[in-house]
This record gives structure tokens, sequence and C-alpha cells, in this order.
């Protein structure tokens, strides 16, 4: 049975836990605001430019045999996986429930016989993979340094990906990344980004006749400026998600901490003050006691 002495410093260890949980909570809160809207203005933009890739790309046939990001080159043996994950951890499931869905992946295209590799954006999410997967992870994209994600990160990360590509390291990539919905969830996120998947591929004819542009200069050309352009806003936009969800997840993880720790404080003290009650009244035994002795 711990002595009233350690109990006191119990009840203060934790106390002092329960002021940084709820510092990192207010600062999550704070940082949650800039990054949600952020993140939550960029979908327009960047599901406007997937709509109007899959558009542009319906019918339409590249006049060059060379591999190009929008059909590959009719290829899919080589798979390039990347996983978005935080640098830092204190953020619940936020990294270990996308790791998980990269994880699924992996297991479906081992079973089809297909080469995998991966990129890590992010420390944590190297740290769960290394273990399983460390000979297919090619590179982990320190992320550290970035205190804000800007336009600039995700074009540093798409040239070196397309110069892959060309390169001819993977035939197919898919990013893998947390969507944000709200502080409480996140929702882990797979997209194929190349070659282009086109979500229209369930429409009619008919409907496919009703997408009609007139190009100047041309298709190819078009498309040669907004492939490129395409892949850096969807790789920026699973950067800014990733960044918003984990200040959800983070303040989400920190506020249950905070009410863990007053539990745990409320039941400390309890059993503090029944223990102390229990030594004066043994004392006051002992006294009692000695004075009918005597």
């Amino acid at each position: 049975m711990p002595s009233l002495d350690d109990l006191k410093k119990r009840i203060g260890s934790v106390k002092s836990t329960q002021k940084i949980t709820k510092a990192m909570k207010m600062v999550a809160a704070a940082k949650l605001r800039r990054a949600q809207e952020s993140a939550e203005s960029s979908r327009p933009y960047s599901d406007s430019m997937k709509d109007l890739i899959e558009s542009i790309s319906i019918g339409y046939s590249p006049t060059s045999t060379d591999r190009n990001l929008l059909t590959g080159d009719e290829k899919d043996q080589t798979h390039l996986l990347i996983l978005f994950t935080s640098e830092r951890g204190l953020c619940g499931g936020f990294n270990s429930t996308v790791t998980k869905a990269l994880k699924d992946k992996i297991k479906e295209l081992e079973n089809n016989n297909k080469n995998i590799k991966i990129i890590c954006v992010g420390k944590k999410g190297y740290d769960i993979l290394k273990r399983q997967f460390s000979e297919k992870i090619t590179e982990v994209i320190d992320m550290r340094a970035v205190k804000s994600v800007s336009y600039i990160d995700a074009k540093n990360i798409a040239d070196k990906i397309i110069k892959m590509f060309f390169d001819g390291d993977f035939d197919v990539c898919s990013i893998f990344y947390n969507k944000f919905k709200s502080v409480i969830s996140q929702i882990p996120t797979e997209q194929q980004v190349i070659p282009v998947a086109n979500d229209n591929d369930n429409e009619t004819e008919n409907e496919k006749k009703d997408d009609f542009f007139e190009f100047e200069p041309g298709e190819s050309e078009i498309l040669e400026e907004l492939l490129p352009l395409n892949f850096t806003i969807q790789i920026f936009k699973a950067l800014l998600e990733s960044a918003a969800s984990e200040q959800g997840a983070r303040m989400s993880a920190m506020d249950n901490a905070s009410r863990n720790a007053s539990d745990m404080i409320d039941n400390l003290t309890l059993f503090y003050n029944r223990s102390r009650q229990a030594v004066i009244t043994k004392e006051l035994i002992e006294i009692i006691s000695g004075a009918e002795a005597v």
C-alpha cells in the first residue's frame, strides 16, 4: 500500500500532466482552425481540376505510345504508394488508421503479384511500417521543418514523383491520407493519381457525348500543361487534409487525456483521503488504548 507522501506526489504528477494536455489541446485548437479553413477552401479547386481532367480525357487517345500522366503506358506491374502521416505523435488513431488502409492495399497487391514501392511523407508512418515493409520503403520525406503547408512543399514532392514516373520507376501511383470530416472524425482515403483514375467510367455513351469541348491549341498541348498541375494540386490537397486531420485528432486525443487525468485525480484524492483518515483513526486508537492502560 503506497504511503501518503507517495499518493501526494502521484496526485501532483497527474495534475502537472493534465496541465500539459490542456495546453496541447488549446494549441491544437488554434492550429486546427487555420488548417481546416485551408483544407476546405482547397476542395472545390482540386475537385474541379480533377473533374476537368476526367472530362477532357473522355474519348482522348494519345498520339504517342510514350508513357504519360493520363493513361500511363498500359502497365500496372509496379505500384508506388505514398503515405501521408504526421511528424509527431499524441494524436490518437490518426496515423494507425491510414496506415492500416495502406497495409490492406499492400496485401491486395501482393496477392496479385505486383511490385510495391512506398514513400512516407511524415516520420510516424515510417515508424509503423519499417519493421514489416522496410525493403519496400524507398524514401521518407521529412516535414518537421514545415510549420505551415504551402504549395511549394507539394510541388517539390510532385516534381520528384513525376520524374520517377518518366524514369520508369513505377507504373501506378496512389496516395493515402486522412480526409478531414470533423474534430472527432477523419476518413482514411485512397486516391489513384497516376494514371488519372476516371470516375466517369460508369457513364452511358449519351452522357459522355454531352461533355463536349473545343480545344485550342489542342488536347495534347492542354493536357501537357494541366496534368502535372493536377498532380501537384492533388498532392497539395492531401497535405492540407492530413494537416487538418492531424490537429483535429490531436485536439480530441488531448481532450480525452485531460478527462482521464481528471478521473484519475478524483480517484487518487479519494484514496488519499481514505488512507489519511485511516492513519488518523489508527493513531487515535493507539492514543486511547495507551491512556486506558495508564
